[in-house]
């Protein structure tokens, strides 16, 4: 464990965050399923930031205080799943229970070094909750959060026995099961929380809206994918996510359709060159907006301007 720079952890290995954590040394060192329980920080200090190089899936409840991801903040009232991938800032401010409740949970910890020459060695990043933000976290029934910890329970006694040949393969099997389900109660939390994610829908369009005021493309150029995301107060995976579970297109694509809206109104009312066109609507090349304009809408901008005269 190093210091990073003022009250910044660095934990490289497991074993650096068991120490820290006030829990004995793992029983392996690049997995390690932790009762959340037994969690008792070594230091004084009322906040604790780190940077870890592992990834870590948590299931919580009774959590006082805060946690960040990043600059975002969750006050931790109700058992829900959180997901943190290597060199993430995790940051914990630490404030008395007042019900008195004792944390409880478990939080997987899964060292890059596991997933080498197996088949999340390349797929893991391909789950898109490793970078939600911890306000983002995921909330499970009572029947799925049975699942998950039976999930949890499965790689601690595999790690627990007598490792083997096949140990290995099974505890990765087991991972892939646990990120799988986590993506389809993420789907169904999608689709579930009807009246804030519409809300968030609404907010969008709004959002959008101003973005492609001309004098905002003219001054900013094209809105990007995490401007429009901070500005909704979310990390730009979960939006993504929520819009393509919801919508069926991710942020960029919605982006792109409103901005081709753009590119046929002006196309259709007014006398601009194909040129003028694009940089009105931020794009550096003119080029840039034809091809994104063909693929939009399968016609040239030309072509579609043809269409009207």
């Amino acid at each position: 464990m190093t210091m990073k720079s003022k009250q910044v952890y660095t934990f490289n290995t497991i074993s650096e965050f068991h120490k820290m954590s006030g829990l004995p040394a793992p029983q392996h060192p690049q997995i390690s399923l932790v009762d959340y329980g037994q969690v008792a920080y070594q230091t004084d200090e009322k906040e604790i930031r780190w940077l870890q190089n592992f990834y870590s899936v948590g299931l919580k409840r009774n959590i006082s205080g805060k946690f960040r991801y990043g600059q975002q903040v969750y006050d931790f009232d109700e058992g829900l799943m959180s997901f943190v991938a290597p060199n993430q800032l995790v940051h914990i401010e630490i404030t008395p229970n007042d019900d008195g409740q004792k944390p409880s949970g478990w939080l997987l910890l899964i060292h890059p070094d596991f997933l080498w020459n197996t088949s999340l060695a390349k797929t893991i990043k391909q789950y898109d909750f490793f970078g939600y933000a911890i306000n983002e976290a995921l909330f499970l029934s009572e029947k799925e959060e049975t699942i998950i910890v039976d999930v949890l329970k499965n790689i601690q006694r595999e790690y627990e026995s007598n490792i083997d040949k096949f140990s290995q393969d099974i505890i990765i099997s087991q991972i892939e099961v646990l990120l799988n389900y986590t993506k389809r109660f993420y789907e169904r939390q999608f689709v579930t929380r009807k009246i804030p994610n519409h809300q968030i829908l609404q907010q969008l369009e709004e959002v959008l809206t101003a973005s492609m005021q001309e004098t905002r493309l003219l001054q900013h150029g094209l809105p990007t994918v995490q401007q429009i995301a901070g500005q909704l107060n979310l990390s730009p995976n979960y939006l993504s996510s929520m819009l393509t579970v919801l919508t069926g297109h991710s942020t960029q694509q919605h982006i792109h359709n409103k901005l081709i809206e753009k590119a046929k109104e002006k196309l259709s009312t007014t006398t601009l060159s194909i040129s003028e066109i694009a940089y009105e609507l931020g794009f550096e090349h003119p080029a840039s907006f034809t091809k994104l304009f063909k693929a939009k809408t399968n016609l040239s901008p030309n072509a579609f301007r043809s269409s009207f005269n």
